[in-house]
């Protein structure tokens, strides 16, 4: 008998899970708390629709929020149904934003070879010139904030005066935001807001193209949705009408923690008027031993902003590998410098074998820096897990500006990337505007222009001639190859006598987002596209074999490990000085609650919660959050 993984999984769900895979058609919300299988139904469902339509053309929306849990979701579902996954669309809002653009960006003036900027310097540069441009002073340059909370919110540059009747400056501010929005769409770029703004006047203005997408999809998923924001959540109403209500979102109200960028539990709120769902719950927590659902469930018990008839989570694990004492454990120590030398040491001892699964969360990106100094000294290997927008070595920069000055041979801002990378590390000085003049006399690109300038700057002899007579062939069709040539030299140059560490991080960091994209995406991916998905993605490397994660709360969402390490339970720590200025009872504090209970579900095996007596030479006391756990009395 020929196995059939889809079929095996099926078999191995739970009869509440099973109901969520096999609903059918209308709104459902799925509540599913820290561990309790969300993506096993989610990519069943998916897979059960596309088997059971084997013989239609229609596709399965899923949206997410992170590129890893999209990627893992893909892999899951191809397995389940090998053959059909392409007919399953599964990204990221900001990469279905994306392709959306791509494909009917035309209709709002966006051409399909749009640059993606997501990194503040590139934002702050366009912002600069924008005013240059309009002929207004540099103190606009203090209303980026302003006006990517404005994208955020969907609100149009005509529309600021209007919304802003409080602010003095309003006036001003509008003028930055539309002189900001022209100079944008001049480059034929979109910065990372823009993805969802822009999608969502599309829909708004051409509401033909959100029918044919609710023809195409007939059927949505939305993971996460307690993270989605005003913004995210009004694109999804929009692009659904008025009838569409195939939805089906998992949530988890206990887990907002991005009300910083607009996830509210209003959202929640909404989608049950709008869409009518029906309601699933999926407590069952499968991840954390029973001592540590207990505290949890004994910890959020005290927020109100819930579902009304939230479940407490339940304790589904039963391959218990530690003894029962384990499971849950507290240290207190003098100060903040002793509470880290003993966390590392204690982690030190563990052993090797152990440190991959072991990480160490904190409220706050200065306590990991601190415990990061400890484990150095410990001589344990850690790495500060996060974000990173950019790549580290000017070659691998270098390398990627070359592949966008390809596709966009008359960006300048980008040439100008590509010709201060290679001078940083071939040691020359060539002009941008020198490049500029020189292409605009000869009547040649920009590109190759550059190319002649520093072939002649550095001389044959140069180690970096290979390089630049490398990059010289690239074009669009023969791009892989071409990079594959720089790689091969870069790797020689990164497994020399002293190599640049971080070019060595890069390589590891392009090989691994490049295998991901194209694994994902297809091997005959556009070069266009490719650089699109690249733009989205993060450029830190995975971290490597024995080594221990340093995350920030928020960071760590999604994730699980063996042992996990939480600091800093103390007043003013966490929770933060901020939410208890806001009041014991405030939307702040409750949030602060729902980062100590994420913290504390990322635990598969132990827990170990520290805390000190001071920080930073201040007296402080316990954590309300572990008295609510029932892990302190107060005052203790």
């Amino acid at each position: 008998m020929i196995d059939n993984p889809l079929e095996t999984a099926l078999a191995k769900l739970t009869e509440i899970q099973r109901q969520a895979v096999g609903w059918g058609e209308g709104a459902m919300l799925a509540l599913a708390g820290p561990g309790s299988g969300k993506t096993q139904v989610l990519t069943c469902r998916i897979a059960r629709l596309l088997d059971e339509g084997r013989d239609q053309s229609f596709r399965v929306l899923a949206l997410t929020f992170t590129n890893k849990a999209a990627d893992e979701m893909k892999e899951r579902v191809a397995n389940f149904v090998p053959g059909l996954e392409e007919r399953a669309n599964i990204g990221t809002f900001h990469s279905f934003c994306g392709q959306v653009l791509r494909q009917h960006g035309i209709h709002l003036g966006i051409k399909p070879d749009f640059a993606i900027y997501s990194q503040d310097d590139d934002r702050k540069a366009v912002l600069e010139d924008a005013l240059k441009r309009a002929d207004m002073g540099a103190d606009g340059m203090r209303y980026l904030g302003l006006i990517d909370r404005m994208k955020t919110l969907l609100i149009e540059p005509k529309d600021v005066v209007s919304r802003l009747t409080r602010a003095a400056d309003a006036q001003a501010i509008a003028q930055a935001y539309e002189a900001y929005e022209s100079e944008l769409r001049r480059l034929n770029v979109l910065d990372f807001n823009s993805l969802i703004f822009e999608a969502f006047r599309l829909f708004s203005t051409f509401p033909a193209i959100a029918a044919r997408y609710r023809r195409s999809y007939p059927y949505w998923l939305l993971d996460e949705f307690q993270d989605t924001n005003d913004g995210q959540y009004r694109l999804i109403r929009t692009m659904a009408g008025n009838d569409f209500k195939n939805v089906f979102a998992v949530a988890d109200d206990d887990q907002i923690i991005y009300q910083w960028n607009g996830a509210s539990f209003r959202q929640i709120q909404r989608f049950r008027a709008d869409f009518q769902p029906e309601l699933i719950q999926l407590p069952t927590n499968y991840r954390c031993p029973p001592a540590i659902v207990a505290a949890a469930n004994r910890l959020v018990a005290y927020n109100v902003q819930r579902t009304e008839t939230k479940k407490p989570l339940v304790a589904g694990k039963t391959d218990l590998k530690l003894p029962e004492q384990d499971h849950i454990q507290l240290r207190v120590f003098e100060t903040d410098e002793i509470e880290a030398e003993e966390i590392a040491e204690e982690i030190a001892a563990r052993g090797r074998d152990q440190w991959s699964q072991t990480t160490v969360l904190a409220r706050t990106r200065a306590s990991l820096e601190k415990m990061l100094k400890a484990f150095q000294a410990a001589q344990v290997p850690a790495v500060i897990a996060q974000r990173r927008d950019d790549f580290l070595s000017a070659e691998i920069r270098w390398m990627v500006a070359c592949l966008v000055q390809t596709v966009r041979p008359l960006d300048r801002r980008n040439l100008a990337v590509l010709i201060d990378a290679f001078n940083r590390f071939a040691d020359i000085q060539i002009a941008v505007g020198q490049v500029l003049s020189d292409a605009e006399a000869s009547g040649s690109g920009y590109f190759s222009t550059w190319i002649t300038a520093a072939t002649g700057e550095i001389g044959a002899s140069s180690p970096h001639a290979r390089l630049l007579e490398t990059a010289g062939r690239l074009d669009p069709a023969s791009a892989k190859s071409v990079i594959d040539t720089m790689l091969t030299e870069l790797d020689a140059r990164a497994s020399g006598d002293d190599p640049d560490p971080d070019l060595v991080e890069d390589l590891a960091a392009w090989r691994e987002i490049s295998s991901d994209i194209r694994r994902h995406f297809g091997s005959i991916i556009s070069l266009d596209e490719f650089l699109q998905q690249l733009q989205l993605r993060s450029k830190a490397p995975s971290p490597q074999a024995h080594t221990v994660t340093l995350m920030t709360v928020h960071g760590a969402k999604g994730r699980e490990f063996d042992f996990v390490y939480l600091i800093g339970l103390a007043e003013d720590i966490l929770p933060s000085f901020q939410s208890r200025q806001k009041g014991d009872n405030s939307p702040e504090m409750e949030e602060e609650r729902r980062n100590c209970f994420v913290a504390i579900t990322r635990a598969k095996e132990s827990l170990i919660l520290s805390r000190a007596n001071s920080y930073r030479g201040w007296t402080k006391q316990p954590s309300r959050f572990l008295v609510e756990m029932g892990l302190a009395t107060p005052n203790s």
